[in-house]
Order: C-alpha cells, then structure tokens, then sequence
C-alpha cells in the first residue's frame, strides 16, 4: 500500500495528537480510583484538619473519596518528601504549609526541593499570627511592647510552638524590622499553660489557637501578622499599621509532584475554587481560623516563590538553626 504525500502527513498529525487526546481523556476520566492527600503533620492538627476538610470536599465534587495520610515528622519534611518522589499522576497531593517553604532553607541536607520538585495546584486560605501577651505584661499595644523591650534587651521571653515554625520566623521578621530583641522559648508541646500563668509573658501564636483566651480576656492581643486586619478581631490592629511593610501568615494549598498533568491540576484547581466560594466550606475554613484565599495556579506558584526567597533571608540573618 502507498501512502500519497498528504496522507502520509496526516497520519503522522494523528499520531502526534494521540498523547494529547490521553492527556484529555485522562482528565476527563480522573479520579478513577481514591487520591491520597499528605499531611506532614499528626491527626487533630490544623494541616490534617484543613486537609480533611477540602478532601471531604474534593470527594463530594470529583465523585472519589479522597483520603488523608498522616506522614508526621522532621518538621513536616518526611510528608514532603514522600508526596515529591510520588507518581506524578494526580492521585498523590500534598497539603503544603508556610512551614514548607521556611524549611527549604532552615533544612540544608533535605532528599528534595520543594520549589523544584512540587507545583502549585490550588491555594486554600491563610491564618494570621497574633502577638499575644498576658494581661499581668505592662505593654498594651505594639508600640509600647517595642518600647518595653528596647528598654529591656534580653529580658522579654517569648513562646513559640518551636524552632523555625511559622510564628518562630514571623517573631525573628519583627524583630529585624524594629530593633528589639526578646528571649526565644521554643516549645515541643503546648506552652499555653504557661502563657496564661505568666511564666512566659508573650507569644506569637496562630489565631486560632488564642483567639478564645483573647475573647475571653485571659490574654491580650497586640497585634496581628498580615498586612491588614482580620476579620475574626477587627479591633486588634495588623502589625504593619505600626510597622510599615511587617506581613507575616501561614497559609495552606495543595501541591502535587512535578510532572502532574497539567489537565489534572486544573480540574483539582476549579474543584477547590468552586469550594472556597461554597457558603458551607468557607464557613467551616472561618471557623478554624482560616481565611479563604483563592489563587490562579499560576499565582499561587509566584507566591510559594517569594514566601520561599523572603524567609530565606530571615533564616540566614538571623542565624535560625534546626533543633
């Protein structure tokens, strides 16, 4: 049999579309079977919540349950790690933290780059760190606490939940952004106890885990971390209102293995949009702390890249190493 020119050409355009024509059916057909969902954190942890809260969303609109894998450990690394030499075929996703692009530069010796290794798929929201103190603390407002510890270096302590956290950096960022210098306490467990009796008179802390003792009056807050006020405590004014420029938050998205199609990331990337404008979904985001925060793909990508080139510098001016 002979093929004529114009046959020969378009038999070829054929089979150069057949990858293409998978591609697309693959993501039509995706998900076939349940994708898993990494968090880097234990169950009952705000990670694993978020993470179980858009799953169970996920698996009401993509018609697949999608389930939660708790991988704790190193810092979230050992998750990371697994979710970045996973196949990159959209049924292994990582729910990515603040904490991940901290530690791109806090860890030296880490198996793998979260920037390189990992892409966007979908931003979820950001939670706001709250500059707390106990009532008995003579500053009532963030000026005053700047004023109060300038006038005494070295004697403020200051609790975290530990070394190179969210919180731990966003302290480090103020203090190289105002001049003062307070104690560093950093806590493997829960230094609540301690901050309600005074023993630590200040922290920066996530929203959420404060923001009852705040209500309640058994701290006071000071200020909040992003560049404008949050909605949960519309009164406590946003650091940056002081401090021109501060802004600080964790945040949570999803990510996938490099190499994911394409196709795929953009059907999980509307499915979670759809979500974040879902009454249900962003109640339920608001009432752990969270505030919805939609991104293109393409943004969220842009912003993993400068919250990883801005707290790298914080980690190597201020000298943070890994516990």
């Amino acid at each position: 049999m002979k093929f004529t020119r114009r046959a020969f050409v378009r038999l070829a355009a054929g089979v150069a579309a057949l990858p293409v024509l998978a591609r697309t059916a693959f993501a039509l057909d995706y998900p076939v079977r349940p994708p898993h969902i990494i968090a880097g954190y234990p169950p009952g942890t705000a990670p694993d919540i978020i993470a179980r809260l858009i799953g169970n969303w996920l698996s009401e609109r993509l018609g697949q349950q999608f389930i939660t894998d708790n991988r704790p450990g190193a810092a979230s690394n050992i998750g990371a790690g697994i979710a970045a030499k996973a196949e990159p075929d959209g049924y292994t996703l990582l729910i990515a933290v603040s904490t991940s692009t901290i530690n791109a530069t806090l860890y030296t010796n880490l198996s793998f780059n979260f920037v390189r290794d990992l892409v966007p798929v979908a931003s979820i929201g950001a939670t706001p760190f709250i500059v707390v103190v106990n009532p008995q603390f003579p500053a009532t407002s963030i000026s005053e606490l700047i004023a109060y510890a300038k006038a005494h270096p070295g004697v403020v302590n200051m609790a975290t939940s530990g070394v190179g956290t969210g919180p731990h950096v966003a302290a480090e960022l103020f203090q190289m952004m105002t001049g003062v210098k307070f104690v560093h306490v950093p806590y493997r467990g829960n230094y609540m106890a301690d901050l309600l009796s005074g023993q630590v008179p200040m922290s920066f802390a996530p929203l959420a885990t404060v923001i009852e003792f705040v209500r309640d009056g058994r701290m006071r807050a000071l200020g909040v971390t992003p560049a404008k006020r949050t909605a949960a405590l519309p009164d406590v004014p946003a650091i940056g209102e002081l401090v021109p420029g501060y802004e600080a938050a964790g945040w949570y998205g999803l990510v996938a293995p490099k190499g994911t199609p394409d196709e795929v990331i953009d059907k999980l990337h509307d499915a979670v949009a759809a979500g974040l404008q879902d009454a249900n979904v962003r109640s339920r985001l608001l009432t752990v702390g969270v505030e919805p925060r939609p991104m293109s793909t393409a943004e969220f990508g842009n912003f993993i890249a400068d919250e990883t080139a801005k707290w790298a510098k914080v980690v190597r001016e201020a000298n943070i190493k890994p516990e």
